[in-house]
């Protein structure tokens, strides 16, 4: 999904998408509270649905004939800001002052093995193919990389990265995460020197 801010939020396009968080709108209603014309809107709303971020969602009776109702996708949830990461924090701090190191990482990759579904993939490429997708699903950038030593999950951008700037250890739940999901042992090699960047290195069954 593009980078959305401020100034998205200030444009036209943007105050539809604020208006739609509130519930479902007709071009109508759009062109009134924005005090545009309806083709106007239409033009809009044809960006914003391209860009996965409005739907149709139903009618309602107009004065001549039906008229469509637009809401915002489950995606466009992801433009408004969110305090997860404040409170992934917060949490952790408290959990860090009540629990001895070992138990904490313990109590994170139970965690992650909670989180994490066995791969129904063929082979173990395929399975660690399924769990790159599923760090992808949770907001990071990773690719599998295959080398002599065997297979390794390289990451670019780590979906936890604002936790594990403050607390390393969360790296034990997404390592735990992949090893429920790829059915092998899974070893954190994570860069935390700057921009965190997610890395695993697959132990074949073999070894």
């Amino acid at each position: 999904m593009k980078q959305w801010g401020k100034r998205f939020f200030s444009s036209t396009r943007g105050q539809v998408v604020k208006l739609l968080r509130k519930g479902r709108r007709s071009v109508n209603d759009l062109a009134e509270a924005l005090d545009i014309t309806d083709n106007a809107v239409r033009a809009h709303l044809t960006t914003l649905q391209r860009d996965g971020l409005v739907q149709e969602d139903g009618k309602r009776p107009g004065v001549r004939k039906p008229e469509t109702l637009y809401a915002l996708t489950r995606e466009a949830e992801q433009l408004f800001p969110k305090a997860y990461h404040m409170l992934l924090n917060q949490i952790l701090a408290v959990l860090n002052r009540r629990l001895p190191p070992a138990e904490m990482k313990e109590m994170l990759r139970e965690v992650g093995r909670e989180l994490g579904r066995p791969s129904q993939g063929g082979n173990l490429e395929a399975k660690v193919e399924d769990a790159v997708s599923v760090l992808q699903s949770l907001g990071g950038l990773a690719e599998l990389q295959r080398s002599e030593d065997g297979l390794r999950i390289q990451g670019y951008s780590c979906p936890l990265a604002e936790a594990v700037v403050v607390h390393p250890e969360v790296c034990c739940l997404a390592e735990a995460l992949l090893a429920e999901i790829i059915g092998v042992p899974v070893h954190e090699v994570c860069e935390r020197n700057g921009v965190a960047r997610c890395a695993f290195r697959i132990q074949a069954a073999a070894d």
